[in-house]
This record gives structure tokens, C-alpha cells and sequence, in this order.
């Protein structure tokens, strides 16, 4: 869920549990650490260093020489944008690729000397990218939308305690200072009792994961909560079933035909029936904890395995697990796909553009989501890739080609 004021507001009125968006709990534990005074001055220098360039086409041209001249990689300088998680560590990583460049361009020119980074904004610019750049593998994977994400977070958060936000040996003080502010900052917006036993009972249905992530003293607790959830299901099934209308009779006990299939009887028949007769039935309660101790003495799943998958494959096996998995794994752990979507729409119609008819829009819309699932860099460099294609597009006079590109996607 976006963690819009009026959303949780909403949520909190109607007493429904809220799991807010992961992306937006990272962003602004990375915010926080920004406002350090030695960070937010490096940050502010380097954000007017690319705004330099990015405001001169001859800046531009001459970093380009530089470059080949340096034997540097032809990279252009990237924006950070506030609304794209990640563009700030993609900023700072470009400007210390390019810093020998950069800098011989920007003395060269008596407006811009003051810019030229100096070696303690580059010491603290290279922590801060030492701490952020993990991260935003983190953030890419948890806004898919085509696989379940909601069970991750679990895991996620135990690697971040574990490795990914751990201090090492050859970090800076700023960068042990940083790791453990937005790893303070996740932890305890997690800490919450109803948050974890939603984000457990996600990793339990889970089959790669299981009981892996859940702290030992409460994956009892889960056990029990998992029972109690499966035994109401099995009540709802019994009562919607009774109350299903009865089939009508469609032959007669004395109708002929229907006699002569009693009698087609084979021998396995007896047997079956005598097996029936022998194995008396579980009650509810017996039923659920079999079918709960069977799956967890299954082995867990390859992580690779798409956990929707496994569970159509083995809902025979565990009829009752699986319609908890769909309960559990269809909560998306972030709000970034639909976001997507809607700042697609706003891109596309705006205040130059705002005579396109409506189905015009919506083929621009289409081709705009499809281009970003095709081409994932669009995302990651930013809105100028996929503003440059509509550019073009403004200019197609014959309908018939946008369309037979709708059609092509």
C-alpha cells in the first residue's frame, strides 16, 4: 500500500491491517541520512555539478572529448529525480566514474571552477555510494509485478541485518553511520506485531521459505494461527455447501437402466468399499494438522521456483494450504507497479498535449507500459528515453502506423 496519509488514515478508520509500500519505508530511511551536514553538502554540490551539464549543450560537447581524450566510458550524466528510488546513488556513481572529467572540463571554465569536487566531497560522496548501491537491486526486484514479492520482505530484512547492511572492515565511518541509520529506520517500522505475523504467515505459505525467517519462539504461534485460519476454511466450504441446492433426482431407484449399471460391478469394488468401511474418517482438526505436517516435511523449493507454480502443481497434495497461499502471496510488497502506471498517464498527457483524443491516449499508454517492460533501462536512466520516443510520436500523422506499433507490442 502507498504510504499516502490518507491511505493509512483510511485503513486505521475501518481497523484493516496495513502493510505499507517497502520501497517508500527504504526511500526515506535513505532521506534521513542525507540530512548529515558533510553528506547534504557533498550531494548539493553534486546535483549542481550535473545540472551544469545538463544545461549546456557545449559542456556536453567538450565533456565528450574529455572522455575520449581520458579513455573514460562515453556515459552521460544522470538526474537524480525524487520520484525515481535509486537515481541518487545511479548520480553520485556516474559523477565518480567521471570525476577526472568532470573535473578538467569544469576548470577550464572560470564560471564553473567553484564546482570542481573537492577530495573530502569525494571521500564522502564514495561512502555514500558504498552504502547505497546495494540497495537499489533490492528495490528493482521488490517492484516486479509478476511474481509473488510479499513473501520476500521476511528475507530481505534478515540479509540486510545479516550481510548486505552489516558494517565490514574496510567501511568509512560515514558509511557504518549510514548502513546502521536506515537499518534502524527498517527495523522499526517492522517491528510491529501485526506487520510481522502478516509478513510471517507470507513467508510460512511460502514453500522455499517456509519457517526459515521466523524467529524460533513464535514459528509455534504461527502453527497455531495457520491451524485456526485452515479449520475456519474448512467450516465456510461445509456451511456453502449446505446451503447449495440439492440436485434433482434425474432417473428413478426402480428405472431399468439404473439398475443394470448397479450391477456392472468389478472386484475392486469390494475391496474398496471394504477399505472404506475399515478406515474410519479424521475429524476437521485431525484432517488440517495431517495435511499442515505433510507440508512442512516437504523439502523446501529451489529458490528459483515461482511459488505459484508449486502451489498449482501440488494443490491436490494440500487443497486447503493453497487457498491460504492465494489469501497470503497475492499482497504486492510494494506500490511502485501501479504508480507506473499512473505516472505513464500524467507523462503522456499534459499541458502541451492536451487535445489528444481519448483513444489516442490510451494506445500512447499502452505503448509507453510495453516499451518499459521490454526495455528495463528506461526505468533505471530515467523519463528522458521514453519522453524522446513520444516526441517522435507527436509527429506521426498517419494513425494507421501508431496503431500497427500497438499491434507489433
Amino acid at each position: 500500500m502507498d504510504n499516502a496519509a490518507n491511505n493509512i488514515l483510511a485503513l486505521q478508520l475501518n481497523e484493516w491491517t496495513c502493510l505499507q509500500c517497502f520501497g517508500h519505508h527504504l526511500h526515506l530511511a535513505i532521506e534521513r541520512n542525507l540530512k548529515l551536514p558533510q553528506v547534504e553538502r557533498a550531494v548539493g554540490v553534486c546535483k549542481r555539478l550535473v545540472s551544469a551539464f545538463s544545461n549546456s549543450w557545449k559542456r556536453q560537447r567538450e565533456l565528450a572529448k574529455v572522455q575520449a581524450e581520458l579513455g573514460l566510458p562515453a556515459h552521460q550524466l544522470i538526474t537524480d529525480t525524487r520520484t525515481r528510488w535509486g537515481s541518487l546513488q545511479n548520480m553520485i556513481n556516474r559523477v565518480i566514474e567521471q570525476e577526472k572529467a568532470l573535473s578538467q572540463v569544469l576548470r577550464a571554465d572560470k564560471k564553473t571552477r567553484h564546482l570542481v569536487l573537492t577530495w573530502q566531497d569525494m571521500d564522502v560522496l564514495e561512502s555514500l555510494n558504498k552504502a547505497l548501491s546495494p540497495l537499489t537491486e533490492f528495490t528493482d526486484a521488490l517492484s516486479g509485478e509478476h511474481y509473488t514479492s510479499v513473501s520476500y520482505l521476511k528475507a530481505v530484512l534478515h540479509l540486510f541485518n545479516t550481510q548486505v547492511l552489516k558494517p565490514q572492515d574496510d567501511d568509512t565511518q560515514l558509511t557504518t553511520t549510514i548502513k546502521e541509520g536506515i537499518l534502524n529506520y527498517l527495523n522499526d517500522k517492522y517491528d510491529d506485531q501485526t506487520k510481522e505475523e502478516l509478513l510471517d504467515m507470507a513467508s510460512f505459505v511460502d514453500p522455499r521459505f517456509k519457517t526459515t525467517y521466523i524467529k524460533e519462539e513464535k514459528v509455534a504461534n504461527i502453527k497455531t494461527r495457520v491451524m485456526s485460519e485452515l479449520e475456519n476454511l474448512v467450516a465456510e466450504q461445509t456451511a456453502s455447501a449446505e446451503a447449495a441446492p440439492l440436485p434433482s433426482a434425474g432417473a428413478s431407484k426402480d428405472d431399468p437402466e439404473v439398475c443394470a449399471k448397479r450391477q456392472r460391478k468389478s472386484l475392486s469394488s469390494y475391496f474398496k468399499k471394504t477399505t472404506q468401511c475399515q478406515t474410519a474418517p479424521l475429524s476437521t482438526r485431525d484432517s488440517v494438522e495431517k495435511e499442515l505436517n505433510q507440508y512442512l516435511r516437504t523439502l523446501e523449493a529451489c529458490p528459483e521456483t515461482n511459488p505459484l507454480d508449486w502451489w498449482k502443481q501440488h494443490e491436490a497434495h494440500f487443497p486447503l494450504l493453497a487457498k491460504l497461499a492465494e489469501k497470503y502471496l497475492c499482497i504486492p510488497a510494494t506500490s511502485a507497479p501501479s504508480e507506473w502506471a499512473f505516472s505513464t498517464s500524467g507523462n503522456t498527457v499534459t499541458c502541451q498535449r492536451s487535445a489528444l483524443k481519448p483513444e489516442r491516449v490510451d494506445q500512447l499508454v499502452f505503448l509507453a507500459l510495453n516499451l518499459e517492460k521490454q526495455f528495463p533501462e528506461i526505468q533505471q536512466d530515467g523519463a528522458n528515453v521514453l519522453k524522446h520516443c513520444f516526441a517522435k510520436l507527436i509527429f506521426v500523422r498517419c494513425n494507421s502506423f501508431l496503431e500497427c506499433i500497438v499491434c507489433l507490442l
